[in-house]
């Protein structure tokens, strides 16, 4: 994931990886907003923005599953793709930076018809939002 701007409460970031998959996709940008106690304003299903807790200095994109004493429960869309709590168990709630508030789909090739770029406009850009979560889509099943 890379960032865009300087320290504000609000921020532009591009996904990297298809840990997210099909939520979000490699190249989408995030909106995303920095959470400042941890995280106290994070609810089960958000998507969040978190230091890796295994190599700090990398950020990553996941699903907020469930809360924890010891941290957050996080995993990614993709069940393929293993890199989540599966994997390095809880975070703690100080490595949760932010959470997505909206993702940007750049269009992914050049748009010959009307129809076309009426599709992609339609579906370019998405509030994401925990309601429509994948842990709650996991606890149905």
């Amino acid at each position: 994931m890379r960032e865009q701007g300087a320290r504000l409460s609000w921020q532009l970031v591009e996904v990297t990886g298809p840990s997210m998959a099909p939520t979000l996709l490699h190249g989408d940008w995030l909106l995303i907003q920095k959470v400042s106690s941890g995280a106290e304003q994070v609810r089960e299903g958000d998507v969040v923005v978190l230091r890796h807790p295994l190599q700090q200095d990398l950020l990553i994109v996941k699903r907020a599953v469930e809360r924890r004493e010891s941290g957050w429960w996080v995993m990614g869309d993709n069940a393929f793709v293993a890199n989540d709590s599966r994997e390095f168990g809880t975070v703690p709630h100080e490595l949760v930076l932010a959470r997505a508030r909206g993702r940007f789909r750049p269009p992914g090739e050049l748009q010959r018809s009307v129809a076309g770029v009426a599709s992609w406009a339609a579906s370019c850009v998405r509030p994401l939002r925990a309601d429509r979560s994948f842990s709650r889509r996991l606890r149905a099943r």
